[in-house]
Parts: structure tokens; C-alpha cells; sequence
């Protein structure tokens, strides 16, 4: 790690950047101590980058979804309650990727349901919504209730990703792969 001083006024918080030497990104660090003999900070909170324990969006993640997604993660921490909302507004979205436009969110997961959602995917949507929603609904739940659960909401949206967007990609990519021949076969033996 490399080290910079970054700035200081009088009663202000130290702040430092450090240059990691593996993957060359910054980070931004407030200071508590810094030893200039060794160059190098003894004890401090990382402030930039957060983290966050929550996973990151699966790489399949819809960009009109990603973004929001992010803010739930940085913010569960200090707030699960807004993540849990926010989180609630990526499965609205992801609705609308996937064709949804009754906007009504629980309307949206039953013509899913309708056109073959799987059951698990259509649990998982429900819980994302339903504690979104009571996230917002004061007594509906505890925030003590909505903190345990917030974690798992992000694994949710990311399997849901992956059961409606990542795998029908993935199996197109490698139906696409068939020699032409063989694909127009198959088209002409099912009607298409």
C-alpha cells in the first residue's frame, strides 16, 4: 500500500489516500493515526471505498436496475430500511425488463406467474416486495426485523437475475452456437 496525506485544518479530520500496489485503485481513509517514520497509517476507518456486505449485482444486473441496487448497498447498514425500499423498486424494475408494464408491481408478478414464473422466483419476488413495502408502513414490521432480513433481499434480487435473465442468456448463447442447419431443423419440427 502506498500512502499520501491528503489534507488537515486545525480540529478537522485527518484524511489519507492510499494507491493499492496489487490492483492500483485508491482509497480514501480518515485518519486517527499515521506513522511518517514507517509511511504508513496505523488506525483509521475506510471511507472510500464502502464496505459492504452485501453481494455485488450480478454482472447480468439490468443497468435501468444496477443503480439503484448499489444505493440499497450503500446505505443498508445505516439504514435498512431505505435499502429494503430501494431493493423493492430494483423488483418494480426488473418487472419492466421483463416485459411487465401494469404498473403495479404485485399485478406485474402475477401475469408472471401466469406466463410460468417459477414458484421460487415468484416467493422471491414477493418477500422483495413485501418487506419494501412494510419497509416504508410504520408497525407492518420491526426495524429490527427489516435489519435481519435486509441481507438476504440482495441475494434474492441477484438469484432472480440469474433465473430470468443470466441463464435464458447464457442457454440462447449456446443454442446459437448449433450449426444453422440443425437450428432450422428444429425450428421447422416445432412450427417456428
Amino acid at each position: 500500500m502506498e500512502w499520501a496525506f491528503l489534507s488537515s485544518r486545525l480540529g478537522a479530520i485527518d484524511l489519507y489516500v492510499s494507491k493499492c500496489t496489487h490492483c492500483e485503485e485508491l482509497c480514501c481513509w480518515q485518519g486517527k493515526e499515521y506513522d511518517e517514520e514507517e509511511n504508513e497509517f496505523t488506525d483509521g476507518i475506510l471511507v472510500i471505498p464502502e464496505v459492504s456486505a452485501t453481494p455485488m449485482p450480478h454482472p447480468d444486473m439490468p443497468e435501468l436496475v444496477k443503480g439503484d441496487y448499489q444505493e440499497a448497498r450503500s446505505i443498508v447498514d445505516k439504514s435498512p430500511r431505505g435499502a429494503a425500499a430501494l431493493l423493492r423498486l430494483c423488483v418494480q424494475k426488473l418487472c419492466i425488463e421483463l416485459g411487465e408494464t401494469t404498473g403495479s408491481i404485485d399485478k406485474d408478478i402475477k401475469s408472471l406467474v401466469i406466463k410460468g414464473l417459477p414458484v421460487g422466483i415468484q416467493q422471491a419476488l414477493d418477500v422483495v416486495r413485501v418487506v419494501g413495502n412494510h419497509a416504508v408502513h410504520p408497525g407492518e414490521l420491526t426495524e429490527e426485523d427489516i435489519a435481519d432480513v435486509a441481507i438476504s433481499l440482495f441475494e434474492l434480487i441477484n438469484a432472480i437475475v440469474e433465473d430470468r435473465i443470466a441463464r435464458p442468456k447464457a442457454l440462447e448463447a449456446l443454442y446459437q452456437r448449433l450449426p444453422e442447419g440443425a437450428r432450422k431443423a428444429i425450428e421447422k419440427r416445432d412450427g417456428q
